[in-house]
């Protein structure tokens, strides 16, 4: 899937590669906001990301930037301040694929200053797949578990949700002009998704016998964990008793460095041009 992702949103970006297009490398953290996360945005159970991509300046201050990101999100319900979320004891994590294009504006023209602050947004889709452990070790997709009885006859209001699905990129930066053909930045974008369940966790318990009858009995187990605590050991919930809460969807986001190079520009130099000078190339005005 991320090949897939990534050649969808590369292929319209080298039909212009004999215009000002830059390489664009970006190296932080990924992490989301949600019911196993109480923060909106924190580094506390955050994970490396890496990504990749292709920027073309549309006019001097305007970029389309194109990119994909590879992170992974995870969530643990020890870490929670509520006594009930930590007895519920769930736990999640998930590699996150997101491939992105987005509109960037910058405050100033980098040919002329040497730093600005940008702001960007566009359109996202991104894959994730939610896994835990049980207690002897073995691992779990959640999502065929139907642990809130997703894609079960007796909830028909409660579908199986998809493993890729759109989101809404945004966010802002800084970046800094370190050479005649790179750039230095740092930034935040967040992804506004509708989804909640990219942590199998958004509305309600569901019957205990009939989770049991249709799913399996590790359906049951992993969807309320109460009796892996020392010292806990509380029953089932019933059916209908809050498991999470459906009114906010969930987030992810990324924040961390970015780096951009010079591939092409309008006078023809680059680094695949072949004509740039030694060590130095002509200025891009942006990232």
């Amino acid at each position: 899937m991320p090949r897939i992702l990534f050649a969808l949103l590369i292929l319209p970006l080298t039909s212009l590669a004999q215009k000002q297009v830059n390489l664009t490398l970006f190296g932080g953290f990924s992490n989301y906001s949600g019911d196993l996360q109480e923060k909106q945005f924190t580094l506390n159970q955050s994970h490396a990301a890496f990504g990749a991509g292709l920027s073309y300046e549309i006019m001097p201050k305007l970029l389309l930037r194109g990119a994909l990101t590879i992170g992974k999100l995870s969530a643990d319900d020890k870490y929670a301040s509520k006594p009930l979320n930590r007895q519920r004891n769930l736990n999640f994590s998930s590699r996150l694929y997101d491939a992105s294009i987005v509109a960037d504006y910058s405050l100033y023209d980098l040919s002329v200053k040497r730093i600005t602050p940008y702001a960007f947004a566009g359109i996202a889709m991104f894959g994730f797949n939610p896994y835990t452990f049980d207690s002897s070790g073995t691992k779990w997709f959640l999502r065929n578990l139907s642990t809130e009885g997703q894609g079960l006859f007796e909830y028909p209001d409660r579908k199986k949700y998809k493993n890729v699905q759109f989101a809404i990129p945004f966010g802002f930066g800084v970046r800094v002009r370190i050479t005649d053909n790179a750039y230095l930045g740092y930034e935040i974008g967040l992804r506004k998704t509708f989804t909640d369940y990219i942590d199998d966790v958004s509305k309600t318990y569901v019957d205990e016998a009939l989770l049991a009858s249709n799913r399996s009995a590790k359906a049951v187990e992993l969807a309320f964990r109460s009796n892996e605590l020392k010292d806990v050991n509380l029953p089932y919930p019933q059916d209908g008793q809050i498991r999470g809460g459906e009114k906010y969807k969930d987030w992810y986001y990324f924040s961390g460095i970015t780096l951009s190079i010079g591939l092409f520009n309008p006078s023809g130099k680059g680094i695949l041009s072949g004509k740039g000078n030694r060590g130095s190339v002509d200025c891009p005005r942006v990232l």
